[in-house]
């Protein structure tokens, strides 16, 4: 599958290609979104503008994400897919049904893989750091799975420079694979960790950056200029306690006018915006419906020059 509209990035250094925009299910898919005719729209769609890249979680929907998304995956070519997966949410009561033990990953890994309905995980995420769990122990069971064809390639989601240098340093130490790709947060509204302490190190490394939460939940599209009523930030309190502030909503009501001129939407201005920044390899999409993933599509036709980029990270900036 390859699509002449959609540009592809190298996942770092390595040799996997991903779609500069890519899908995932968060919140969305098995969770608002339950419906499998409406999700499988939406997934043929994606499919059809070139996205090739699908990210889940064991943890999204307890499950059902993968469920449903993988039902859907099934209209597809596997080998033109790229699906992801991650590990390390409790998924149970049970003691060991949680974090980046060996045990609690070869199962977990075992049963994605039959939600999804795949004999393999393109990449398979380490969801957060596990501060119980040597890092020995979980990137040896990492290269095991990568030995038995189970996963192609792992990477860490949320790690701070530090954790991610930590792995390398075992990986390099016992000739371990190492972790090709790191997940971050990372919008305009979320930036400093990122640029100041992850993105430097990932790059050292040589690591593919994908981003989650590109919109800030929805932030950054200016659909809580006038207060919540809706969305995300209705529904999950760490979000509205970490994006809904008057300074954030002064910041995003002050895009518009910059958007305007451009003759694109806010969101589709700060998708532009991610996609340009240094090292990104994909921006990871949410969509509740058909017109949500059009309307984020058409971020590829934003221009995007030195002069909007210095603009944006003035009005965003956290310096």
């Amino acid at each position: 599958m390859f699509n002449p509209t959609m540009p592809y990035r190298n996942a770092g250094r390595c040799g996997l290609k991903l779609s500069s925009l890519s899908l995932g299910g968060w919140t969305t898919f098995g969770g608002t979104v339950k419906d499998f005719t409406s999700v499988r729209s939406i997934l043929r769609l994606a499919y059809e503008a070139g996205i090739n890249f699908f990210d889940i979680a064991d943890i999204y929907a307890k499950g059902e994400s993968e469920r449903i998304m993988g039902g859907a995956l099934k209209d597809f070519p596997r080998h033109e897919l790229v699906i992801s997966s991650k590990v390390f949410w409790p998924m149970s009561d049970d003691i060991n049904d949680r974090g980046l033990s060996r045990k609690h990953i070869l199962e977990s890994v075992n049963k994605s893989l039959q939600r999804i309905g795949t004999d393999y995980l393109d990449i398979y995420f380490c969801h957060r750091y596990d501060p119980e769990t040597p890092v020995e122990e979980t990137v040896r069971i990492m290269d095991d799975l990568i030995h038995h064809g189970k996963i192609l390639y792992w990477g860490t989601s949320e790690w701070t420079a530090e954790q991610i240098q930590e792995a390398m340093d075992v990986c390099d130490q016992g000739g371990y694979y190492r972790p090709q790709i790191e997940q971050p947060q990372y919008s305009l509204l979320a930036r400093e960790k990122f640029e100041e302490n992850v993105r430097p190190k990932a790059q050292e490394h040589g690591m593919g950056l994908v981003t989650w939460s590109p919109l800030a939940s929805g932030m950054l599209t200016g659909k809580y200029d006038n207060g919540i009523s809706e969305g995300r930030l209705s529904r999950i309190d760490w979000l509205r306690e970490t994006f809904y502030t008057e300074e954030n909503l002064e910041r995003v009501r002050n895009m518009k006018a910059l958007a305007d001129e451009l003759g694109c939407t806010r969101g589709q201005l700060a998708l532009a915006w991610l996609l340009n920044q240094p090292g990104m390899t994909s921006v990871i999409l949410g969509a509740t419906s058909i017109e949500q993933l059009q309307e984020n599509l058409s971020c590829l036709k934003v221009p995007m020059t030195e002069d909007i980029d210095k603009s944006l990270k003035k009005l965003f900036t956290y310096s």
